[in-house]
């Protein structure tokens, strides 16, 4: 593995077949060559990932939409002008150029254009979409540096280092149908942004017994510590915490709340800004769970309102094998 800023390494290391972890405005991404299915069965290999959990392709250019699907709807080019580059993943038919093992078997395919200079040259200068999920071990903690990467990924071929992510989690991921959109994960995005283009749908995306996107599972997302939300009264965590050692413990406040019973305190925000909580969140959960001085974590719940629909999704998910 080497670390770089030099892009025409890496291009090298994608035409080869090989992976490369590279930043975007979101999370940092474990790339590969969609259109070559041996190197994308690398991609599932390092992170331990799942083959039923489909991968988003990166384009750099509205170009490769025809390519990559059929029968391309309009509207795509309306979300692209208002939202791209940037965190919106859009599902949409796959074309026969994307192997089946990016969508895990799915006929669609999800695709976004990503809003970081590295990204882009990364992906024009290879000549081929890039396939990418975040570049951490499956259902860990998600990078938003290349030190994120370089912890859980030690064995990457290449690990282009753009600085920490400016948006801090993963795109929203919409599907399209006869009445509007669909959200399919949370993220940076929200409903209503997008209904200043689109109207929004009731009808859920069909998709058998697959994920129609990456994120859906009720684990991800976790730190190596045991996290639980305050407030949640599940059993499990009601009885973790009573028997806990609360100096042992971290608090991660949003609103700039400072409990004095706990050993370590963390901030999302110390003024209840969401934006900046976005941001922060897995960075907060790196250094937490690389404290030595920590043993588990309780997170202070955001509003569930804009962006905080996401994050608190991410911490529910986070959270969610530590109260089962």
């Amino acid at each position: 593995m080497f670390e770089s800023t030099n892009i025409s390494l890496a291009v090298k290391i994608i035409q080869e077949g090989g992976l490369v972890a590279f930043p975007t405005e979101t999370v940092y991404g474990l790339g590969a060559d969609a259109l070559n299915p041996e190197a994308v069965a690398k991609i599932f290999a390092e992170k331990e990932r799942p083959s039923f959990d489909p991968l988003i392709v990166h384009i750099a250019s509205l170009e490769d939409i025809p390519r990559l699907t059929r029968n391309v709807d309009e509207r795509v080019y309306t979300l692209a002008k208002r939202f791209w580059p940037g965190p919106l993943t859009i599902v949409l038919p796959k074309s026969d150029i994307v192997p089946d093992i990016v969508t895990s078997g799915l006929p669609t395919v999800g695709i976004r254009m990503p809003n970081n200079p590295i990204a882009l040259a990364l992906i024009k200068s290879s000549g081929c979409p890039i396939a990418a999920p975040s570049a951490n071990k499956f259902g860990r903690i998600s990078p938003t540096t290349a030190q994120h990467v370089r912890k859980q990924l030690p064995n990457v071929d290449c690990i282009l280092d753009g600085g920490p992510s400016f948006v801090g989690i993963e795109s929203t991921v919409i599907a399209l149908n006869s009445d509007g959109f669909v959200i399919l994960r949370e993220g940076f995005i929200t409903a209503d942004d997008l209904k200043t283009v689109l109207p929004s749908s009731n009808f859920p995306v069909e998709s058998g017994n697959k994920l129609s996107s990456p994120g859906l599972l009720n684990s991800h997302y976790s730190p190596l510590k045991p996290i639980f939300i305050e407030g949640d009264n599940s059993p499990k965590s009601v009885e973790f915490l009573k028997n806990a050692s609360l100096y042992r413990g971290a608090y991660l406040s949003f609103s700039g709340k400072t409990p004095e019973s706990y050993g370590v305190v963390d901030y999302l925000s110390k003024t209840g800004d969401l934006r900046e909580a976005a941001v922060n969140l897995f960075g907060a959960l790196h250094r937490l769970e690389d404290n030595p001085q920590v043993d588990f974590i309780v997170a202070e719940p955001v509003p569930l309102r804009e962006i905080g629909i996401a994050i608190m999704d991410r911490l529910k998910k986070a959270a969610y094998k530590y109260k089962k």
